[in-house]
């Protein structure tokens, strides 16, 4: 009921009490004591609620502090595993960087263990062709025989032939002259 059925209520209490009978006083009463009742349900409706509401604000505030708590837990671990994972990163990028170094490292060893692999094939075929050069020339006892030998030699030897090799007739002009040179000292002396 509103404020207007209260004041209504009131007003006609009032004028019961002043000048009502015995039975309208007995149905006040009736009346009276059924609003009491009510109103007494409606408190402890009220009150059940209240304390429904505080054992759910408590129940809400322990399932936040457990959320927060969770969430506490979850950061620092998450926190840990950014540090764990920065870590890992850090070992991968020296661990990289090693392996360029050692790669660069391993190329130039390559390129030096290439060069004297070259320079030892080099000298290696230098020797076989001088030993070759020194047989060609083998049995020459004159100048005008070791000229010819030596001009049979450039044309087999020669590049522009096919069986032709550069190195083959750098060898036989370097025992050529060697040869011409003793001939000459020999003819002088």
């Amino acid at each position: 009921m509103g404020n207007f059925d209260d004041t209504k209520m009131g007003q006609e209490f009032e004028r019961t009490l002043v000048e009502g009978d015995r039975e309208e006083l007995d149905a006040l009463k009736a009346w009276l004591f059924k609003e009491n009742i009510r109103l007494e349900m409606e408190k402890n409706e009220v009150k059940r609620m209240e304390e429904k509401f505080i054992k759910e604000r408590a129940q809400f505030q322990s399932e936040m502090d457990e959320v927060n708590r969770r969430l506490v837990i979850e950061r620092k671990r998450l926190k840990q595993d950014e540090l764990f994972f920065d870590k890992k990163m850090d070992i991968l990028k020296n661990g990289f960087a090693q392996l360029e170094a050692e790669r660069k490292k391993f190329e130039k060893e390559k390129t030096t263990f290439e060069a004297r692999k070259d320079v030892h094939e080099s000298y290696q075929r230098q020797e076989k062709n001088q030993d070759m050069a020194q047989l060609l020339f083998q049995g020459v006892k004159s100048q005008l025989a070791l000229k010819k030998r030596y001009k049979d030699l450039i044309k087999m030897f020669h590049p522009d032939n096919i069986a032709g090799d550069h190195e083959m007739v750098l060898t036989i002009n370097a025992v050529y002259e060697k040869m011409k040179r003793e001939y000459e000292f020999e003819r002088q002396a």
